[in-house]
């Protein structure tokens, strides 16, 4: 049981991934970082950035029955941002990385893989041409 996890562990997409998520929070932290010390003064420059005004109170009164939805415009902000800083600092360079690097070695694109048609056309074709080898 203990040998399945460890090989389970030991797989490249498991330490891929674990590295990802170590990454996603280091950028997570100096997005927000960003946003809240240079967007959002930006922001409050022309003309404002407190989205604390837009939440309603369920109940009229009570703070724990505030929907704030300022909070989520926030959130939806930082994620962009995030989305953004991730894809132009490390994706499309590794996308253009990785068409450099096959380029490099000559390697093409890949033909399209053959549809099940095809597949079984193929297989039907070879079985009659067994069959009719073996008559001969």
């Amino acid at each position: 049981m203990l040998k399945g996890f460890k090989d389970f562990i030991m797989r490249g997409n498991v330490i891929d991934l674990a590295v990802g998520v170590v990454i996603g929070a280091a950028f997570t932290a100096i997005v927000t970082s960003f946003s809240d010390n240079i967007i959002n003064p930006l922001i409050a420059s022309l003309g404002g950035a407190d989205f604390s005004g837009l939440g309603v109170h369920i109940i009229s009164g009570n703070d724990a029955t505030f929907v704030d939805f300022g909070a989520l415009i926030t959130a939806v902000i930082n994620f962009l941002l995030i989305a953004a800083v991730v894809y132009f600092i490390i994706v499309a360079p590794m996308n253009k990385l990785d068409e450099a690097q096959k380029r490099r070695k000559g390697v093409t694109e890949d033909a399209p893989a053959p549809t099940e048609q095809e597949l079984l056309a193929e297989i039907r074709d070879l079985l009659a041409n067994q069959k009719g080898t073996r008559q001969l």
